[in-house]
C-alpha cells in the first residue's frame, strides 16, 4: 500500500527559493511538480498551505491535478492541519516538513518524517525538476569515517542505513 505524503507547502516552497516574488506562481509550479511525482511514484499526496491570516472562515480542500490541496482556515496555521492529518493516518503516512515541532509530533504518531530539503532532492531526482548540482561536489568520493572507530569502515552507521531504507520507498 502506498504511503500518503503530507507536505507543509510553504515550508517546501521556502526550500525552493523563498517566499518572495510571485508566491501564487511558485505554488502552482509546486503543485505541477508534485502531480508529476505522484504520477511516477503512485503515492497519494496532500499539500497544506497556510490560510490563517487571510483565508476563509472554514478549511478548504480541493483536488488539483490529482494532488490534494488544503488551505487552513482563518486563524489556524497549516502546522495544525498537518498534525491533524498525521494523527489520522499514523504509520501510513510520511510528513514532509523541516519544522521540528511537526516532525517530533509526526514521529510520535508513527509517521515517517522527511525534511523539506531531502524531499526536494527526491523530487529533483524523480525527474520533476532538473537537479541543481553543487559546485565542487564529487559524487564518487568515498565516505570517510573516523579511523578510531571499530567495524567495517565502508558500512554506514545504523541510523543512516535505516533512513536510507525508508527513503528507498520514495
Amino acid at each position: 500500500m502506498p504511503l500518503h505524503v503530507i507536505i507543509d507547502g510553504y515550508n517546501l516552497l521556502g526550500v525552493r527559493g523563498g517566499l518572495r516574488g510571485d508566491v501564487e506562481a511558485r505554488r502552482e509550479q509546486l503543485i505541477r511538480d508534485l502531480a508529476g511525482y505522484r504520477q511516477r511514484k503512485g503515492h497519494p499526496v496532500t499539500v497544506v498551505f497556510d490560510g490563517w491570516r487571510a483565508g476563509h472562515p472554514v478549511e478548504q480542500a480541493e483536488s488539483r491535478e490529482g494532488i490534494g490541496v488544503v488551505y487552513s482556515k482563518q486563524g489556524e496555521q497549516a502546522d495544525a492541519v498537518v498534525k491533524r492529518m498525521a494523527e489520522k493516518y499514523g504509520s501510513d503516512c510520511t510528513v514532509v516538513s523541516s519544522d521540528h515541532e511537526i516532525g517530533n509530533f509526526a514521529r510520535a504518531q508513527g509517521c515517517m518524517v522527511i525534511t523539506s530539503g531531502e524531499f526536494e532532492m527526491r523530487l529533483q531526482m524523480s525527474g520533476a525538476r532538473p537537479a541543481a548540482r553543487k559546485l565542487g561536489a564529487d559524487e564518487d568520493e568515498p565516505v570517510r569515517r573516523d579511523p578510531k572507530k571499530k567495524g567495517n569502515p565502508k558500512k554506514l552507521p545504523k541510523s543512516l542505513r535505516q533512513k536510507a531504507r525508508q527513503l528507498k520507498r520514495f
